[in-house]
């Protein structure tokens, strides 16, 4: 009854969705583009009993990435699907896999739409990455016998009370799930908590952790330091939100002033903000330089990376890195891909997103966590920046304890041959 009322409820904001589609088309026209497949309609038609992967956007794909090639590896002839929900996530699954996948749009959460697409496609298994659950979409593959896993599963405190207060919707839907691969098992025992049978949950760990750096990406970071001058020190704002940019280009100046040379680089998460903060870089009357723009100069200050995919290129040339989305109440970013490159990392105040994470990295001395004050921030960055023995202990101790865990790519994999062979 839950979910009827759910649908109902759905279907009548509908025509909301596709106005918001069309408003967000204004600053990235992929939003217009190939929403008939946001209703089921689907281009390709992949063979029978192949492996569909859902990744929101980015990040979900990012950390899907590593185990689908090793999947792919070990199974070439079985057809692999990957649907996305925003264009920043279609153009990472392109960037990453080029024609080796089958990428489309998920379907609204609707039982037509999602029968539609399931009928068509006809996977052998669904894999969902993290915690991006609908009710209609996992009833769907219910009614055609298609196996659901939560991948790469995390459920902070906060969304458990969320998933709490409707739990006449939630209860069901975690009871028509295969399995749960959790992330750690504080978050796993939330899942029972919230519903989910005892045995159908798995700690498997972080597939994040197994993020391969790969030389070239070494080599990229090496020959960016070398355009703004190689000795020049580099302080990175990783996956960076709105409010962001603006608060550490504020203390920019105080930064310099006890930092000689400094490079601040900013890296936004969603490529409709790359000219908003160029602007606020211009609004500082600071000497920008644009990735898309051309070669950098030892006159930069302030280096804007207004391109995607490249993240572990462009913290390979840095010092000293701040995670996005924890200056702000937005649950912070995956702050594995610094400690996996060695770099001294720091996260703001707001990393519910990543807790198990940043706890796991903090307690190695990887990491640092910011206090909820700006000018504490500027103490606590002038000070990593004067010391480059300490920034290097957490480098290393970050790059060891990313090695230490490593392993959740097999286990997943592993998982999903059982099923897809069931």
């Amino acid at each position: 009854m839950a979910r009827f009322f759910y649908t109902v409820i759905y279907a009548c904001l509908l025509p909301f969705m596709l106005a918001r589609l069309w408003w967000r088309g204004r600053v990235n026209p992929g939003y217009r583009l190939r929403w008939r497949e946001r209703f089921g309609f689907i281009p390709h038609r992949p063979a029978a009993n192949g492996l569909w992967v859902h990744a929101v956007s980015v990040g979900e794909t990012l950390a899907a990435a590593p185990w689908i090639k090793a999947f792919q590896q070990r199974h070439p002839n079985v057809p692999v699907i990957v649907t996305t929900t925003t264009p920043t996530g279609s153009e990472q699954v392109k960037r990453l896999f080029g024609d080796r996948v089958y990428h489309m749009f998920l379907p609204y959460d609707l039982p037509g739409f999602c029968l539609r697409f399931l009928r068509q496609v006809n996977p052998g298994v669904l894999v969902i990455m993290e915690t991006e659950l609908w009710p209609n979409l996992i009833h769907s593959c219910q009614q055609q016998r298609v196996p659901v896993v939560l991948a790469n599963a995390r459920l902070s405190e906060k969304s458990q009370q969320g998933y709490q207060r409707f739990a006449a919707l939630t209860q069901p839907m975690l009871q028509q799930l295969t399995m749960v691969a959790v992330q750690n098992a504080i978050d796993g025992q939330r899942f029972i908590e919230l519903g989910l049978p005892s045995d159908r949950l798995e700690v498997t760990g972080s597939v994040k952790f197994d993020v391969q750096v790969a030389p070239q990406n070494i080599a990229s970071g090496q020959q960016l330091r070398q355009q703004w001058g190689h000795q020049r020190p580099v302080l990175a704002l990783a996956s960076s939100h709105a409010g962001e940019d603006e608060q550490l280009l504020d203390l920019y100046p105080q930064l310099a002033a006890s930092c000689p040379g400094l490079v601040l680089m900013l890296v936004p998460r969603h490529p409709e903000r790359f000219d908003a903060v160029a602007n606020a870089v211009h609004a500082r009357g600071l000497k920008l330089q644009r990735r898309s723009k051309g070669t950098a100069s030892d006159m930069t200050q302030v280096y804007v990376a207004d391109s995607m995919g490249e993240m572990l290129s462009l913290l390979a040339a840095a010092d000293l890195v701040v995670m996005g989305g924890s200056l702000i109440e937005h649950g912070g970013h995956n702050p594995i891909e610094p400690a996996a490159l060695a770099k001294a990392t720091v996260c703001g105040p707001h990393f519910t997103n990543f807790a198990s994470i940043v706890r796991t990295l903090k307690e190695a001395g990887a990491l640092h966590v910011l206090p909820n004050d700006q000018q504490q921030w500027l103490a606590h960055l002038q000070q990593l920046l004067a010391q480059p023995q300490q920034r290097l202990a957490m480098g290393q101790a970050g790059q060891a304890t990313v090695e230490k865990n490593r392993g959740a790519v097999a286990r997943l994999v592993g998982m999903v041959e059982t099923l897809l062979h069931r």
